[in-house]
């Protein structure tokens, strides 16, 4: 039977550089450009990666139709025009199955132009990746949740545990890999980290199978480095926040290793910072201070000011379990400061999270372990009142956090009211951090039962069931 695949013979149609969107950039480099996308994206609520490569394979034509959250953001950012106007395919045109490339220069589809979870329609230029992204997908507690956008990483755990040699990874195997991270964040930041951790150690063990095979370029091998190293740490997180504290320290300490092998003080600073929370939630304080400030040695150089102020975050919540009130103000301090300088281009993309809502959040915690409950809760409300909706997870987190401090500093009924709250929260949000820090609060709040709110609170935390 004659068979309707493209043959592996068939050249792919070389993809038409996009003029157009070169126009729009202008003077301002790739990397300058991404950090504009970012901004607009921002401001109209939206969540995008741009980087620099991003916008190269755009202006080489890789990408031929942009996926709808960066449609919305170029669309705002030059209004009046269409995609046409841009340079873009029509989306129409983009649809459909094609034949895979058979080598890293005969191919040039890579999944940065990634599906949007909650359009069915939306179209991308990786088509390899398409049938694993479909299996990627689950579901629990009432939201649909994917695992990671896996691509190729896929095939080659398949291969891996079938007992066949790896192939070696070209560009489209990092794109992926990359595009695993970003998928990863995103939904943790969405739904908490419960449901994700069991299901990302799979493209973490294909990450670090690719890194053995190798790469046919030097290029993409610095990629492929860099990508496990900052999965191993998103994997590391959900593990942390899961509450699996000895597979969170393992697998940053994996992050921290490949950062170090590869000479990359980007991935470092981020194993650090990492490292530094768990340390602290973990209740070694000494060790979470001293993380911190070798997390800072590494990063100054790289001339991000809002990661410097992070940093410094971390370093007070350190000095905060250490009961170190003068070493935590003023690391407080030197996090407002570097803070109050803005964003840069230099800001790590992984940094998208880090806003004026959890910095008040991170010096709520602070003030809270130092048993200022007063100066904690103020702190707590002003970050959930400024989070941004689309981070589900936060918001639960901060108004947890306002809802201890709150019921701790002698006020039960706004604190029930508030862990309440919380508690509608937990169908779209799993995260044993959050239930862990409501369990808390119920223990504080049974002796004031009578207190307005407060028993319909604990009965309805008694009565809400916690992740396995």
């Amino acid at each position: 039977m004659a068979s309707s695949m493209v043959t592996s013979s068939q050249s792919p149609t070389p993809p038409r550089p996009n003029l157009a969107f070169r126009r729009l950039r202008g003077q301002r480099s790739p990397a300058e450009f991404a950090a504009a996308v970012r901004r607009a994206a921002r401001e109209i609520g939206e969540s995008v990666s741009c980087d620099a490569r991003y916008v190269g394979r755009v202006e080489a034509g890789e990408i031929r139709c942009p996926n709808y959250a960066y449609e919305r953001v170029f669309l705002h950012m030059f209004p009046g025009r269409t995609l046409s106007d841009l340079g873009f395919a029509s989306r129409a045109s983009v649809r459909g199955r094609r034949g895979r490339p058979t080598s890293e220069t005969q191919g040039t589809y890579e999944p940065y132009d990634t599906q949007d979870t909650q359009d069915p329609d939306e179209t991308y230029d990786n088509y390899e990746e398409s049938d694993v992204l479909r299996r990627a997908f689950m579901t629990g507690g009432g939201a649909t949740v994917a695992a990671a956008s896996l691509g190729p990483l896929g095939l080659a755990l398949d291969a891996a545990a079938a007992g066949r040699p790896v192939r070696r990874a070209g560009t489209g195997e990092a794109g992926a890999l990359e595009e695993a991270v970003r998928r990863i964040r995103l939904l943790d930041d969405r739904h908490g980290a419960d449901g994700l951790y069991q299901r990302a150690a799979a493209p973490l063990r294909a990450a670090y199978a690719l890194l053995d095979a190798g790469a046919t370029r030097q290029t993409t091998a610095d990629r492929l480095h860099s990508g496990a190293g900052e999965l191993a740490i998103s994997v590391g997180w959900l593990a942390h926040d899961s509450g699996r504290f000895d597979d969170a320290r393992s697998h940053y300490a994996e992050a921290l290793a490949t950062a170090r092998v590869t000479g990359d003080d980007a991935l470092e600073a981020h194993a650090f910072c990492n490292t530094a929370f768990l340390a602290r939630d973990a209740g070694r304080p000494r060790e979470a201070v001293r993380a911190a400030q070798a997390a800072q040695r590494v990063a100054r150089p790289l001339g991000s000011a809002r990661l410097m102020s992070l940093l410094a975050l971390r370093e007070a919540g350190g000095w905060a379990g250490l009961a170190d009130r003068t070493g935590c103000e003023q690391a407080l301090a030197r996090a407002q400061a570097y803070f109050e300088r803005g964003h840069s281009d230099a800001d790590p993309e992984w940094m998208s999270f880090y806003g004026e809502a959890e910095l008040e959040g991170l010096e709520a915690q602070c003030w809270s372990t130092l048993g200022d409950w007063r100066r904690a809760a103020r702190h707590a409300r002003r970050a959930a009142d400024l989070q941004d909706p689309h981070f589900t997870r936060n918001i639960a987190l901060y108004t947890a956090e306002l809802a201890d401090d709150l019921a701790r500093g002698g006020h039960p009924d706004e604190g029930a009211a508030a862990g309440l709250r919380v508690l509608e929260l937990l169908g779209e949000v799993q995260s044993s951090r959050i239930q862990t820090m409501l369990a808390a609060t119920a223990r504080v709040l049974l002796p004031h039962r009578r207190a307005s709110g407060v028993s319909a609170f604990l009965e309805r935390h008694a009565s809400t069931p916690r992740t396995a």
